[in-house]
């Protein structure tokens, strides 16, 4: 068993947080205090280290139960403001997707299609305190024998509602180019023909499993910022895939690990939960996600404190390998390289522009970070952390 200089516990942690004595600082600001400092004595210092990311998260949404009628109703067919909701669940419960589109909307029958609205904006619309219209209808039963029910429905009004996301924060993404001879409508954006640019979507640095590429501090329990309130890590996401190809540093350098997350729809904000149209794609739904990582060792002091140009992606043909199930990388570029705005690609320089905000990734790990320090976010005991 390794052994460290420097060992603390969250229940530790947790204590300086309550008495004020926590000391908190972003992931950002981590990599200076370890460059200067050495990982053993910044994991004297630093208690906490908080993280951040806010981009279009597709694997989201949330569980509704919008209330019985009079007479009562087992609904099997569920609309909330005409995008379909999934009705399979209980009586006056159901699940709205993100990626839902409204029932009307032409999706790509004139391409590339706008997808204005879907389950992303109606859990935006929701959560803005918003006026919503509900359908439902039924067969009929005995005990339910209600065939259908109208009403508005408002967050205050429901009597729960849970943001429940399967698949958040992914640890690494693909960096998309184009190299067919014809602009191509992705849910990583517009690509233009002949690798004109590239599109990439993570905070990088900032981002939350890159922080702990391990996950030796995250999982079931975990406590972290979700939709501006508070959710929890419930389990490993969808698509985890942990022994992806990593570098010296234990960071990933294809898509690897995933987490599933949920909370208190109620207490979040639509400033953090934001509906999304993805032209010739889609619909999503923008999600605020930060993890503060404890900094129990100095081992996870070095995590920590991981720069973007010492993480890597791939560069991958949207045009016609992804969607033909070809696994081919055209190059590894860093994220110092994506986010200088321009990246080299078959001897080209071409454009690069995120999916994913870091002025909103940089808000959210100081946010975590205030709420943190002025004793209003404890942290979370994984019940056991995530599989690696």
């Amino acid at each position: 068993m390794q052994k460290y200089k420097v060992g603390k516990t969250i229940e530790q942690i947790n204590q300086k947080i309550k008495s004020g004595d926590v000391v908190v600082v972003t992931a950002e600001e981590m990599i200076g205090i370890v460059k200067a400092e050495g990982a053993v004595e910044a994991a004297h210092q630093v208690d906490v280290v908080t993280t951040g990311t806010f981009a279009p998260m597709c694997s989201s949404g949330a569980f509704i139960n919008f209330g019985h009628s009079v007479p009562t109703i087992k609904a099997s067919r569920v609309w909330l403001n005409k995008v379909p909701a999934y009705a399979g669940v209980a009586a006056v419960d159901c699940y709205i997707g993100a990626t839902e589109p409204v029932e009307d909307d032409p999706l790509n029958k004139v391409y590339p299609g706008e997808f204005n609205y879907g389950g992303g904006h109606v859990i935006q619309e929701l959560v803005a305190g918003k006026k919503v219209h509900l359908k439902a209808t039924a067969y009929g039963t005995d005990c339910y024998p209600n065939r259908l029910a109208e009403k508005e429905i408002t967050l205050r009004s429901l009597p729960q509602a849970t943001l429940c996301n399967p698949r958040n924060g992914y640890q690494n993404y693909n960096c998309a180019v184009n190299l067919t001879d014809k602009t191509i409508y992705t849910y990583m954006g517009a690509l233009k023909p002949r690798g004109g640019n590239a599109n990439y979507c993570s905070a990088g640095q900032l981002s939350p499993l890159f922080n702990d590429p391990y996950y030796k501090t995250i999982g079931l329990g975990t406590r972290i910022f979700l939709g501006g309130g508070q959710g929890y890590v419930t389990w490993h996401g969808t698509q985890h895939k942990p022994r992806a190809k990593r570098t010296r540093k234990g960071v990933p350098i294809t898509p690897a690990g995933t987490l599933w997350v949920m909370g208190d729809l109620k207490k979040m904000s639509a400033q953090w939960l934001v509906g999304v149209s993805i032209q010739g794609y889609g619909c999503s739904l923008s999600v605020g996600l930060g993890v503060p990582i404890p900094v129990l060792n100095e081992q996870i002091a070095r995590y920590t404190a991981i720069s973007d140009d010492q993480i890597f992606t791939q560069i991958i043909d949207y045009g016609h390998d992804y969607p033909n199930g070809i696994s081919k990388s055209y190059g590894q570029v860093s994220y110092a390289e994506l986010k200088s705005g321009t990246i080299k690609l078959n001897g080209q320089e071409i454009p690069t522009a995120p999916l994913s905000s870091m002025v909103k990734a940089r808000k959210i790990a100081e946010l975590l970070k205030k709420r943190i320090s002025r004793g209003k976010f404890t942290l979370g005991q994984p019940q056991f952390t995530l599989p690696g």
